[in-house]
């Protein structure tokens, strides 16, 4: 999970989430993903499945890996994925550039099949934003002490994605995933990307 600690971080003069302190690759990261409204549905599913991967890890680690893991798994197509034999999760399993961890390797392939269930039914974009109404929740915290690590609503849809065949994704999963792909602003309001986000979101 993303770790909220610390005092606000200067970015060229303006302040800034403390979380990514002095890590470009980290800083980057906030100042250009985290947040931003996302509505492309292998974009969200390949962000859920990496989230997983970070179960029990820091996000930084899942990070500096996500090109292996693009790599690994062909961009994380979910029809391909869906596709994946025993000798594709066995190649996995010996892919340094990942975290080989082979429950959650099993569980991006049937992952991918509940996502192209979702995807033929309803869209999977449209399913996700739908637990919001379509609209970014702004929060207004001032301090990284406010910022809930879950809450009653990615409890819920925890729940109703693993009622789908989605493993690896409980609340506080859930949680960040909504925060990173912009279903939840949480960008402290003193931080310069709170407002650089809620803009984003008022256009579709």
């Amino acid at each position: 999970m993303i770790q909220h600690t610390g005092s606000l971080a200067p970015a060229g003069g303006k302040p800034r989430c403390p979380w990514p302190g002095n890590d470009p690759l980290y800083i980057a990261y906030h100042d250009e993903e985290w947040g931003v409204p996302e509505r492309d549905g292998r974009a969200l599913y390949e962000k859920l499945i990496l989230d997983g991967f970070q179960a029990g890890l820091s996000w930084i680690t899942i990070l500096r890996k996500r090109e292996a893991f693009r790599a690994a798994f062909d961009n994380f197509d979910p029809e391909k994925i869906a596709r994946y034999d025993r000798a594709k999760i066995e190649a996995l399993m010996q892919n340094s550039g990942i975290i080989r961890n082979r429950a959650k390797i099993e569980s991006s392939v049937t992952s991918a099949r509940a996502f192209l269930k979702i995807q033929e039914n309803e869209g999977f974009s449209d399913y996700l934003w739908g637990f919001f109404e379509g609209k970014s929740l702004q929060n207004t915290y001032r301090d990284v002490s406010e910022v809930p690590a879950q809450t009653p609503l990615s409890a819920r849809i925890a729940k109703d994605l693993k009622s789908r065949g989605f493993n690896f994704c409980g609340p506080t999963v859930v949680y960040a995933f909504c925060q990173a792909t912009g279903m939840v602003n949480d960008h402290l309001v003193s931080c310069w990307r709170h407002s650089e986000c809620r803009a984003h979101a008022s256009h579709r």
